[in-house]
């Protein structure tokens, strides 16, 4: 994740369209998980996700107020899902795209081990329950918070702990290769 996220902020705040599709390309990916994972429709996922840049680009004057832009993407993404949600209900007969898992980004410590491995990573983790695989890469990967992960799928903190447990638990199941820090982000 981009550490330059409120700089950012600033130049869309001022009309910067390149700064603008820089946000897009940093946050697009997690938000259409998180969409995924919520209407389980990758087309109206897209749509969800358009739909908050679409609103981020028009409110975008507001933009100095809000202090933590990564959280309220999130939760911008999450309330547009929602909604999609309770507007379709009456057509929810879509299922959840299993063939869009997230891209793990190979750190250049993470280069050292080898392709098999790697594929064996990312096979553990697809096969992650779908709750339990969102959850996971929403605290290891994205860098939420346990209480942020809790308030954004309406779940309590200790159900987000005991998934990050479970998820952590079966990652390290691998012959105890897999190194992950165990500490959580209270």
């Amino acid at each position: 994740m981009r550490d330059d996220i409120p700089e950012l902020q600033n130049k869309v705040y001022n009309g910067d369209t390149q700064a603008f599709k820089e946000l897009y390309d940093c946050f697009c990916a997690s938000l259409l998980q998180l969409a995924m994972a919520m209407v389980h429709n990758r087309e109206m996922a897209e749509e969800i996700v358009a739909d908050v840049f679409i609103a981020v680009w028009n409110k975008r004057k507001s933009l100095p107020q809000v202090t933590n832009l990564k959280w309220y993407l999130y939760a911008a993404t999450r309330n547009i899902a929602l909604n999609y949600l309770r507007k379709y209900a009456h057509k929810k007969t879509l299922q959840l795209d299993e063939s869009y898992l997230p891209d793990y980004e190979i750190n250049p410590e993470a280069q050292l081990i080898s392709n098999e491995m790697v594929r064996h990573i990312n096979k553990a983790i697809g096969e992650l329950p779908p709750q339990c695989r969102l959850i996971f890469k929403l605290v290891k990967e994205d860098g939420l918070k346990y209480r942020e992960v809790a308030v954004l799928l309406n779940i309590s903190i200790k159900t987000v702990e005991n998934q990050v447990g479970i998820a952590l638990k079966k990652l390290t199941q691998m012959k105890g290769i897999l190194t992950i820090p165990l500490t959580g982000n209270h």
